[in-house]
């Protein structure tokens, strides 16, 4: 690039028109189901939600858009504020399918916000709040993976499984290759806590993942009562 070049491209620059790509501009998601027995079983304080103890199965822990490179957006539109009234018809159903157990027990209002001002406004160009709290209710019961798990023989009861075996369950069962991320509780038991299952920037179908998660998982882990 001659010397005429680079000036062009440092005025581009400076005046703010050159930009490698938008902030809310994302390649996939990934829905992040999370076993809230891992959840609890750690050093880390747990509360139910006020509505009760969760089902033990799976639940949301969010839908979060992502690059192809392993990084991702966030907090993308300060102006777009969580409205609960938008979501008013899908409470009861996120109660139970998208679970607080942060603490002090509450409803689950600042869990939803938290992942709405955080992940959700970085895809506001395909889908409004509403949209994005009724699609990870939709894909949640779509994977399905309690079920899925359970019908393979891996069971939440203390027991550990090969990591193999519960990652070729769930890919027969949604068709993908999920990323799976494990914590360890307080006897340094390495456990089954949170699956990411790619999602297409629709947020509507599953893909085969562009890059999975960085968190690692030993060969064998325990799949924890709740």
């Amino acid at each position: 690039m001659g010397a005429k070049g680079w000036f062009i491209l440092k005025l581009l620059m400076f005046q703010g028109l050159f930009v490698s790509r938008p902030q809310e501009d994302f390649d996939f998601f990934y829905l992040v189901l999370q076993w809230p027995g891992a959840y609890c079983d750690t050093k880390r304080a747990c509360c139910y939600p006020t509505s009760g103890k969760p089902a033990a199965d799976f639940g949301i822990h969010g839908l979060w858009p992502n690059y192809n490179g392993g990084s991702w957006p966030s907090n993308c539109d300060p102006d777009s504020q969580f409205d609960r009234s938008q979501i008013s018809d899908l409470v009861s159903s996120l109660k139970k399918n998208w679970p607080t157990l942060s603490c002090p027990s509450n409803e689950g209002f600042k869990f939803w916000e938290h992942e709405w001002e955080k992940h959700g406004t970085c895809s506001e160009s395909v889908m409004d709040q509403h949209d994005y709290f009724e699609n990870a209710l939709k894909l949640k019961e779509k994977a399905n993976l309690l079920q899925i798990l359970t019908n393979s023989g891996i069971n939440p009861d203390d027991g550990f499984y090969s990591l193999t075996k519960i990652t070729n369950a769930i890919k027969n069962g949604i068709g993908f290759t999920p990323g799976i991320e494990c914590n360890k509780d307080p006897e340094r038991n390495d456990q089954l806590h949170q699956i990411y299952i790619c999602v297409d920037t629709s947020g509507t179908e599953f893909i085969e993942c562009p890059v999975l998660p960085r968190g690692r998982c030993p060969s064998q882990l325990q799949f924890s009562k709740f």
